[in-house]
């Protein structure tokens, strides 16, 4: 395909003093390595790597301006000279390669996770248990210097710009918003009075920096909270801001503790693309739009329609080093494409961790993870192409060594399941990665292949890579061979068909998706915005509108052994997703069951001590997995170097990041 195929996307545009050559930005994400003297080369390999992949301009995770803003105790702030040095590394490097660099400002008001959280007013956010101390006047005002000081940091670091967070429910948007901000002074009432805070920031920091710093402001253009700002405050604040001295304006979308999803894959891709656009005929200054972009036909959409004039990424940088000369190269097959998962990223982050990416186990470890060429190749013989055995076929290859691969059916593994699930069908794009990628990379391609010990023994293979997944595991319930049980696979598959009243025996990952996909197949409601909630018209403050009622045709009732509620195990950003969708379409949800049996009536079980029938047409078996394996122990015998992997090893708990990163580590060492 040639370049030209994204004519918008590889435009030149002119960013205050910066000139670009494409209109693809990385956006601002929190990978940890933020925090910690030991991490700044690891970051900088980060950033740097992205940079030779065609990124020109990347924005950081939030650094906060003073103490107070941290996001937590240990997280970074830049308030004096004596942290320029680390910074200094960061920019140095990225210059080094090419690229240009901006600091994003983020002060997280009552979203800090420490006694010290301050915000406009005393009100606690429902996910968090610290309620804020309401800034005084005269603290305002030293905030609004610590912004400026921060940003005048920034440039004496090297950084050749500063992006403001003004959205996400952050200090700025507490202050812009009447949802958080309850104050009579001059800082509260009037949409003018709540706006001083971030006009002020901005025109002290244009002021303070010059003309040749470039000032990116990102701005809530839509709440989705109760009491959000309306659209004419969201314009009266961007004209402000331009006014103010900013460059650039980037779409925020929603606050954390907004219920309605704005990054899972269940959220179309570009659904906030239309907020964007409404704002292009207000302002003169260029836009940025952002949220569930992961694809180059999709950006090139997004901006020959006119949404907006760049467009930002984050978690696909994650993905994919080289998306962009990936993309503008006419090669978008070749895209290890964002899932939109959350499981290495986000998920991580929120727990204390370093975030990776589960497609690209390298991310955020690329000093550690180097993929360095053999010096001698090897034949290695893979044996299973789900997520991990995908990964070594891939890594392998691409090393160097000659790979054979073997699956008894399709390329895929689990993941050929999961893209049926609704709002997981981002999955088969690694498929399609993994795909292309062993074409390219040369891998000796068998699939819908089975074989066996001796078989493999006479390939002549250095080393076996055993990564033969999982199957369904049956429970031992007196019945379980009834004619209305089915597997979670079967199912999926649409091998059977399903009655109107349904019992999912097992509440984890793949029990939700079942049950999901159940929900979606029994009602009329398929529009995501009606779902949710999300009110396109802006009739109502914030764009939140009233998600409309799901009548499912069938009944659906989810059981467990463990008590508790049911999901816990689920991922921490995306798990209230999957709960919120079947609390609302009216799942049944049991806990601390006890299995009796299954006949023509359903399902017979116990819970604190009573016994009772689940009415049930059709039973699903979703209680976990165990391994497919069996060939370990006889090529062993013959003397062949031999590796189980993924779920192969360990089938307990169906883990696609651990399977992706254990292949890839593996085929990195061999």
């Amino acid at each position: 395909m040639p370049a030209s195929q994204y004519p918008e996307l590889s435009s030149p545009i002119q960013l205050g003093s910066i000139r670009l050559s494409n209109r693809i930005i990385m956006g601002s994400m929190h990978t940890g390595l933020e925090e910690g003297a030991g991490n700044v080369q690891r970051l900088a390999a980060f950033y740097t790597e992205r940079v030779a992949g065609g990124v020109e301009l990347i924005v950081t995770g939030g650094i906060s301006p003073n103490f107070r803003g941290r996001l937590a105790l240990k997280t970074s702030q830049l308030s004096n000279r004596f942290q320029l040095g680390r910074h200094r590394q960061l920019t140095d490097a990225v210059h080094a390669a090419g690229g240009r660099i901006c600091l994003q400002l983020l002060h997280a008001g009552r979203y800090a996770g420490h006694p010290f959280a301050v915000a406009p007013s005393a009100i606690r956010a429902p996910i968090s248990p610290i309620t804020p101390r309401a800034l005084s006047s005269a603290a305002v005002k030293r905030t609004i210097r610590d912004f400026i000081k921060a940003a005048e940091l920034a440039q004496r670091a090297g950084y050749d710009g500063v992006e403001v967070m003004g959205s996400e429910g952050y200090l700025i948007n507490q202050f812009t918003c009447p949802r958080t901000n309850h104050r009579t002074d001059e800082w509260g009432g009037a949409i003018e009075n709540r706006i001083r805070f971030p006009v002020e920031i901005v025109e002290g920091i244009r002021e303070r920096t010059g003309d040749d710093f470039l000032v990116i402001y990102r701005l809530s253009m839509l709440d989705l909270v109760e009491d959000g700002n309306d659209w004419s405050e969201i314009v009266i604040q961007a004209k402000a801001i331009e006014r103010a001295g900013a460059d650039v304006i980037n779409t925020g979308i929603g606050w954390h503790e907004v219920r309605i999803p704005t990054i899972a894959s269940s959220v179309p891709r570009a659904a906030f693309s239309w907020v964007t656009r409404r704002l292009r005929d207000e302002v003169s200054l260029p836009l940025i739009t952002s949220n569930r972009i992961n694809d180059p036909e999709v950006a090139e959409k997004v901006i020959a329609q006119g949404d907006a004039d760049m467009v930002s990424m984050a978690r696909p940088f994650l993905a994919d080093p080289q998306f962009v000369d990936k993309a503008l190269a006419g090669h978008a097959e070749r895209i290890n494409t964002c899932i939109a998962c959350n499981q290495a990223c986000l998920d991580r982050v929120f727990k204390g961790k370093v975030a990776s990416c589960m497609v690209n186990p390298r991310a955020c470890n690329e000093t550690t993870m180097a993929a360095q060429p053999v010096s001698t190749a090897k034949k290695i013989v893979v044996i299973g192409l789900g997520p991990a055995g995908m990964a070594t076929a891939v890594a392998a290859a691409e090393r160097g060594h000659r790979v054979v691969a073997y699956d008894r059916g399709e390329l895929g593994g689990q993941f050929n399941l999961a893209s049926k699930i609704p709002g997981k069908e981002e999955y088969q794009q690694t498929i399609r990665y993994h795909l292309d990628a062993m074409q390219r990379s040369g891998v000796e391609l068998h699939q819908n292949t089975e074989v066996d010990a001796s078989m493999i023994a006479g390939l002549d293979a250095d080393a076996v890579i055993l990564a033969t997944g999982v199957q369904p595991r049956v429970p031992q319930i007196e019945g379980v061979d009834h004619d209305n049980v089915m597997t979670y696979e079967a199912f999926i598959n649409g091998d059977r068909a399903v009655g109107k009243r349904v019992a999912i025996i097992g509440a984890g990952g793949i029990g939700f998706d079942v049950a999901i996909k159940l929900a979606h197949d029994s009602c009329d409601l398929h529009d995501w915005y009606r779902f949710w909630g999300v009110d396109r018209d802006f009739a109502a403050a914030g764009g939140l509108g009233r998600a409309e009622d799901i009548i499912l045709n069938r009944e659906i009732t989810m059981l467990q052994r463990k008590t508790g509620k049911p999901g816990r195990s689920l991922g921490k950003t995306t798990g209230w997703i999957h709960r919120t969708h079947l609390k609302r379409a009216g799942v049944r949800m049991l806990s601390g069951i006890r299995y009796h049996r299954i006949d023509d009536e359903g399902v017979h079980v116990e819970q604190e001590g009573q016994a009772f029938c689940i009415a049930a047409d059709t039973v699903i078996l979703c209680a976990g997995q165990e391994s497919v394996c069996g060939l370990e122990l006889p090529l062993q015998e013959n003397g062949i170097e031999t590796h189980v992997i993924g779920g192969a090893g360990k089938a307990a708990e169906l883990d696609a990041e651990a399977a992706i990163r254990e292949g890839t580590e593996l085929a990195l060492s061999l």
